[in-house]
């Protein structure tokens, strides 16, 4: 189940965009390494945890071996990872050097698993983050109301991020 909000946005590059309603998902939990590490274990009796993680941990060791060999990787259904540079410009190609390359990304294109969650997914309409702890703090405070309102004015300089 995928817990959302709706917020009003507009374009800060279009001073003529109104604003429109956008949906913000509400990450539940993020789940450490070994936490996924016994859910997976959990779900294949036959491999230990230990078994799992040292295969885990091997397998982004030797991807990021082969990423940096200039190799693209396959990863079966998960998808397929490979890297983009971002740099700095050169005024031309004699004066482009390495020390103008600022940054590697890592670049994942999504696998046939993960084509069309939407048709998959699930959703929930749940208040804001805002609106969340405003309720939160009244109901510890014995208010019987919440004003909206003004805890958006007091959080307004301080936009929610998204997908928290």
């Amino acid at each position: 189940m995928i817990n959302y909000s709706t917020y009003l946005w507009r374009n800060p590059l279009d001073e003529e965009a109104t604003e429109m309603a956008y949906a913000k998902n509400q990450v539940t939990k993020t789940m450490t390494f070994d936490e996924f590490v016994k859910h997976i274990a959990d779900h294949n009796g036959v491999f230990t945890r230990g078994t799992v993680k040292g295969v885990v941990s091997y397998t982004c060791a030797c991807l990021v071996e082969m990423l940096l060999n200039g190799c693209k990787v396959q990863f079966g259904e998960l998808g397929t990872f490979g890297i983009s540079l971002t740099c700095e410009p050169a005024v031309s190609m004699e004066e482009f050097t390495a020390s103008n390359i600022k940054t590697v990304n890592i670049v994942f294109t999504p696998g046939e698993d993960f084509e069309n969650l939407r048709s998959r997914a699930e959703f929930a309409p749940v208040a804001s983050r805002l609106a969340q702890k405003a309720t939160l703090k009244a109901e510890k405070s014995g208010e019987a109301t919440v004003d909206l309102e003004a805890a958006k004015r007091k959080t307004a300089s301080v936009p929610e991020e998204p997908g928290v």
